[in-house]
């Protein structure tokens, strides 16, 4: 199925993807998501303390908070988005939540209360920007196959660990496994214990991607004769090691930011 959806409108908004590791932020003017701005997220922040945050993290792009008119966040971590709703209306900004009620999805699962509103800005993004059948593998504190069937609805996925929390629960739980640098050795037998790990750790993790990559594919394969599109996302999807894996059909750093974009441009076109 072709891509559909509206154009983003043109307008200056604040993207805001809440994980449970990072904050990250995103300027869109004229339909264009700025550079990708990012802090360690803290559930317990004042009001006060996320207003300095947000503007210290928009100046480095020479933008003040008094400047945003509009914010559309999707939050895994309610605690901020209670602190990021109070903020907007401390500042008269327009808020938009991404949730089951705000993104136009169809969400085929059990309980779609309870799936994260990142999977669903992502399985929004996917179909507007790549079209369906889509699987978008986010790389965060947990890795997140969102899969989006033919119709464009949101039919559920896959969750594993994070590379990066498999990493600190081994260097955590053991006495003599050190944190290491996420690269990717040249042999997969490890000759000391840091190449071991990386290792374990990396190609173990693009085969875990790969494996699961090719079984929701062949799910897929049974309902729709069209093949579906494969898109990395996440900070860890820039990594040199991310391109090894196979049959991806795009690495979009920004999706999340994207889709809030897309969510915003078709919220506002409803209310027009």
């Amino acid at each position: 199925m072709a891509p559909l959806g509206p154009r983003i409108i043109a307008t200056m908004l604040l993207a805001l993807d809440v994980g449970n590791t990072n904050i990250t932020l995103g300027i869109v003017r004229d339909g264009v998501v700025g550079a990708a701005r990012r802090a360690p997220t803290r559930p317990s922040a004042t009001v006060g303390e996320m207003d300095l945050l947000l503007d210290g993290l928009l100046g480095l792009d020479g933008v003040t908070l008094a400047e945003v008119r509009e914010i559309a966040v999707a939050s895994v971590v309610p605690a901020v988005t209670d602190t990021i709703t109070s903020l907007a209306g401390a500042r008269d900004i327009s808020l938009l939540v991404a949730s089951t009620a705000t993104v136009p999805l169809p969400v085929r699962v059990e309980r779609p209360d309870e799936v994260g509103a990142d999977r669903l800005v992502n399985a929004l993004a996917a179909a507007r920007l790549y079209g369906t059948p889509a699987i978008v593998v986010d790389f965060g504190t947990a890795t997140n196959f969102d899969v989006v069937a033919a119709d464009g609805a949101f039919i559920g996925g896959a969750i594993a660990p994070g590379l990066e929390l498999g990493i600190e629960a081994l260097a955590a739980r053991t006495a003599k496994l050190p944190r290491i640098q996420l690269a990717k050795p040249v042999r997969a037998i490890g000759r000391d214990t840091v190449s071991a790990m990386q290792s374990g750790a990396v190609i173990g993790y693009v085969g875990l991607v790969k494996e699961l990559i090719g079984a929701i594919r062949a799910e897929l394969a049974l309902d729709s004769a069209e093949r579906a599109q494969v898109i990395l996302t996440g900070g860890l999807s820039a990594a040199p090691w991310a391109a090894d894996i196979p049959d991806v059909d795009a690495i979009d750093v920004q999706l999340t930011l994207r889709g809030l974009a897309l969510l915003h441009a078709e919220s506002a076109a409803r209310t027009r």
